[in-house]
């Protein structure tokens, strides 16, 4: 894939999503990761902490547009098919292998079981890379989440996706 097409990705939008933050879900992405803290279960336990609700664990923004996700909430004008699908099927098409790079986020506030929010994504870089003889491409994309409501933002997420031929 020519750097050319690569750098036309970015600024591309990568998805958008309106999810409700569910308690239940909290829980079991915490059992998941393995972390038994009762804040992520009891909103007595949340309380007595000084936190407002139950929250997220920290890496559950990575989870948040699949859990929450109902097709009555989502936006009419959603674009459909994702950059990023695009822009590495050709590859994938061929063979090698995906791989999920890094992952950061930041918080502006704590997710809380009962948030609505918004997830918008967008390719913030796309390059390419050699690697052992083989073409590593990079995609970079960044969600930032809203409180549907007020428009204040929460958190965002920054991933890599990486194609290895």
């Amino acid at each position: 894939m020519a750097d050319d097409t690569l750098h036309e990705l970015i600024g591309t939008p990568a998805g958008r999503s309106v999810i409700t933050v569910e308690r239940g879900q909290l829980a079991r992405f915490a059992d998941a990761v393995k972390d038994s803290s009762p804040v992520y279960r009891d909103p007595r336990a949340a309380a007595a902490a000084g936190l407002a609700g139950v929250p997220a664990p920290p890496t559950y923004p990575f989870v948040m547009s699949n859990f929450g996700r109902y097709p009555e909430l989502q936006l009419d004008d959603e674009a459909p098919g994702s950059p990023v699908a695009k822009a590495l099927g050709p590859l994938i098409a061929k063979g090698g292998l995906i791989l999920h790079g890094e992952q950061e986020f930041t918080y502006h506030r704590p997710v809380f079981a009962g948030d609505v929010l918004v997830g918008e994504g967008t390719v913030v870089d796309a390059y390419q890379k050699e690697s052992k003889g083989h073409t590593m491409t990079f995609v970079v994309v960044e969600t930032v989440w809203r409180e549907r409501d007020s428009g204040e933002e929460v958190c965002s997420s920054r991933m890599n996706v990486i194609h290895r031929s």
